[in-house]
């Protein structure tokens, strides 16, 4: 790691392409602190759903910041841990509903200026991998690499449908896909920092690749353009 700069790796791409699960594996390979941005928003979400709000009532939303606390840390894993006022809700963060919620909240511009700011700290303070929907175009603009990762809807909804089996919590997959193929058609048309390619991202599609190509994939990318 270079101890005199920070090298800040941003990971994008639409739901279900496996963000977080590879780039916590690709920061744990370099080393990195690893940042899952988008459980940060899924926190919000969370607020919002246990407090019975509205997630269509911006005012509302943005009204209850203030009351928001929220802490990062990481387990003996390296899997980030999400407390919410002194609770940790990282598996409640995941639970289906809060997937819409968050799609919702998180288009706030209120909402993202309120997590912004933590958001770039991260990188400030040392080298770090992040993954999100905006990361290299609006969180970290001038990051060493940007990779914009993503694979077809079908793809993303048969590796949803099995994580939720796994959890003992399984829906039809036409569900699942529909509720992916409608998460990017939110994502990508919000009007506050719409999910995108930076222009200077390199594309990797995981639509035929096994967990283990599709890190492999990065670690390519990663070392080519920031010299690792």
């Amino acid at each position: 790691m270079n101890e005199t700069h920070p090298i800040s790796i941003a990971i994008d791409g639409p739901s279900g392409a496996g963000k977080s699960t590879l780039a916590r594996q690709l920061a744990s390979a370099l080393h990195f602190l690893y940042v899952d941005t988008g459980a940060i928003y899924r926190t919000i979400a969370y607020y919002a759903y246990a407090n019975h709000l509205d997630p269509s009532d911006e005012a509302a939303v943005l009204a209850a910041l203030p009351d928001i606390r929220i802490e990062l840390c990481h387990d003996t894993e390296g899997l980030q841990r999400m407390i919410l006022n002194g609770e940790d809700v990282t598996d409640a963060i995941r639970l289906p509903q809060i997937s819409q919620y968050a799609s919702v909240v998180s288009a706030y511009p209120g909402v993202r200026a309120f997590l912004l700011e933590m958001q770039r700290d991260f990188a400030r303070k040392g080298s770090v991998i992040m993954d999100g929907r905006d990361i290299g175009t609006v969180v970290l603009p001038h990051a060493d690499v940007k990779i914009f990762l993503t694979a077809s809807p079908e793809a993303r909804a048969r590796r949803r449908c099995l994580e939720l089996e796994q959890r003992g919590t399984p829906e039809p997959f036409d569900q699942v896909l529909s509720e992916i193929q409608q998460r990017d058609w939110d994502d990508s048309h919000r009007e506050t920092a719409p999910l995108r390619q930076a222009e200077d991202a390199v594309v990797v599609d995981t639509t035929e690749l096994n967990f283990e190509e599709s890190l492999a994939a990065l670690l390519t990318v990663v070392r080519g353009k920031a010299a690792l």
